[in-house]
């Protein structure tokens, strides 16, 4: 198990944040909370989009809230309601208590817990824990990317993979459209896994992996924000499928154009193509 002393101890960071202890703390209270649920048997119920709801996921959502409610930034939360106070607050927390919970349900191990803090409509902090393998992810601004496992700090860097044929492509295992699955055809990728939760984003971060993308609507800020971060710090790149920026602590908390990961290499080259297969769908072809 992990020693959360001695990883405090060791921040690979020069001027750790005060909220990065604090975002640590409660992703790794969380996850041992989920993983006593996990390992038993528990009841799923589904919410009015037909996601996926379990005893785990709110669970970690208390335990995250009480822990970096000390703070007095608001909390935007999967499982809390949004309180548009928030609005007008530089500095908010994004929180993700179960990222996966289809995977949790599954039984695949491949889910997270994800903490980020935004200032000014940008990630800062990105804290991510994958309780099942015990590896946590973080990233501050500026400070680099890294991950805490088998109690050694590491850091964590994209490939330099630029030859669209050579990469390797992540693709979600629960959701996968038609659509999405003719831009693969179409990039004439052949190299491709399925991986759940934010461990899409971290596996591109590790260099194990160059693109993720998925064409939905229906991504919140609270699936994104602390990848973001890591994946930015990594030096890799996060936009939506058009190449825009993403911001966070908006009105609306839908990126309405999808998601796009990569590692840096391939970004436009993904999203000129991308452009191409959108003027095809358009006309019909």
């Amino acid at each position: 198990m992990m020693d959360l002393n001695k990883m405090l101890y060791n921040f690979p960071f020069n001027n750790t944040l005060p909220e990065t202890e604090l975002a640590i703390r409660a992703v790794k209270e969380a996850g041992d909370a989920v993983m006593k649920i996990y390992r038993h048997d528990f009841t799923t119920t589904f919410k009015k989009d037909n996601e996926p709801l379990t005893e785990a996921d709110l669970k970690s959502n208390d335990i995250i809230k009480k822990i970096i409610a000390t703070t007095d930034y608001p909390i935007l939360s999967e499982e809390s309601l949004d309180d548009k106070k928030r609005l007008g607050c530089d500095k908010i927390w994004i929180v993700d208590p179960l990222d996966g919970t289809s995977d949790f349900v599954s039984k695949s191990g491949e889910f997270t817990i994800m903490i980020a803090l935004v200032d000014k409509h940008e990630p800062i902090l990105g804290v991510i824990y994958w309780p099942t393998n015990d590896i946590l992810y973080v990233a501050q601004k500026g400070g680099g990317a890294h991950k805490f496992v088998s109690g050694v700090w590491e850091k964590l860097a994209i490939s330099k993979r630029f030859e669209l044929s050579n990469c390797r492509v992540l693709r979600s295992r629960h959701h996968l459209s038609s659509h999405e699955v003719n831009f693969l055809k179409l990039l004439n990728v052949e190299k491709f896994s399925e991986r759940g939760s934010s461990l899409k984003v971290t596996d591109i971060c590790s260099g194990t992996a160059e693109l993720y993308f998925t064409m939905t609507n229906k991504i919140k800020q609270w699936d994104t924000c602390a990848s973001n971060c890591l994946i930015i710090e990594a030096g890799g790149k996060m936009t939506d499928m058009l190449g825009n920026e993403l911001e966070y602590n908006t009105e609306d908390i839908y990126h309405k154009n999808g998601i796009l990961v990569t590692n840096g290499m391939i970004h436009d080259i993904i999203t000129d193509r991308y452009a191409e297969f959108s003027r095809k769908l358009k006309n019909g072809n």
